[in-house]
């Protein structure tokens, strides 16, 4: 067995224990995450993502102990597992990622569909509205498409631009909102936010899904560099020590060993 290199050892060492760091974060999450999912009695998709998330950060978990062992110990059969449990996990997220880029025009087209068909607002369900209500308030926006003019005559109070707005306000016109400002004058003009949500959701669902995207590259090349290594020490492992032959002759002469007993004068050349 040849003899593997110092800094490639200790190198891939290091890698396996970063990528065993981030599976159990990410493990701690799920579990957070797990939890408060239980009282959502709506969110079955979003806990079957989590119950995969459990198997695919276990699984790595497990591999990262073999491939951590065999380079510690110089074990063939660790590193072999490892090399081929992680380059089945790296092509499931380049799957997984290929997916993803696949669907992300359907996902915009999703979003705008699903939120142009509560249009009306007055015909809106409790929970969309709800959830348009949180919209406004976190994104700083009003309506759907058409801004403020989607809520007719009855401009929602989420819609209200505070003294810590960025986004651009507009004077809400007169009777188009059935509520009363706290503190303000019945002259007094009312701002509300001007840009509708739904492109600033498409935006901001896009800018997560390449946020999400970036994470996963950043996975794979990790994992790949981490396969790499473990694949490096296998080969140096495998290298043959290079030894010189001995050759033995009938000719040689026998040496004239009894130098090293006498005094040094007794010997001549």
């Amino acid at each position: 067995m040849g003899k593997v290199n110092i800094c490639l050892k200790w190198s891939s060492i290091c890698v396996i224990g970063v990528i065993a760091v981030i599976n159990i974060l990410l493990l701690g999450s799920a579990l957070l995450l797990h939890g408060f999912l239980l009282s959502d009695e709506q969110a079955e998709d979003t806990v079957m993502g989590v119950h995969v998330l459990y198997g695919f950060t276990s699984v790595t978990l497990i591999l990262a102990l073999f491939g951590g062992f065999g380079a510690l110990k110089q074990k063939k059969w660790a590193l072999i597992v490892f090399v081929i449990g992680m380059t089945s996990g790296c092509l499931v997220m380049v799957v997984n990622e290929i997916m993803t880029q696949a669907v992300k025009a359907k996902l915009e087209n999703h979003i705008r569909n699903h939120y142009l068909n509560i249009l009306p607002l007055s015909n809106a369900t409790e929970r969309d509205l709800a959830f348009l209500d949180y919209v406004q308030r976190n994104l700083q926006c009003c309506g759907v498409e058409q801004g403020y003019m989607d809520w007719k005559n009855n401009i929602s109070v989420s819609c209200l631009c505070n003294s810590e707005s960025t986004n651009l306000c507009v004077v809400a016109p007169k009777g188009s909102y059935q509520f009363k400002v706290e503190g303000s004058v019945e002259d007094q003009s009312v701002m509300i936010y001007a840009k509708p949500c739904l492109s600033i959701m498409i935006a901001e669902s896009m800018f997560h899904l390449n946020v999400l995207s970036g994470i996963k590259v950043g996975f794979i090349l990790l994992w790949m560099l981490s396969i790499g290594l473990c694949i490096a020490i296998l080969c140096q492992m495998n290298k043959k020590l290079e030894t010189p032959a001995v050759v033995y002759s009938k000719e040689a002469k026998a040496g004239n060993y009894s130098c090293l007993i006498e005094p040094p004068n007794s010997c001549t050349a």
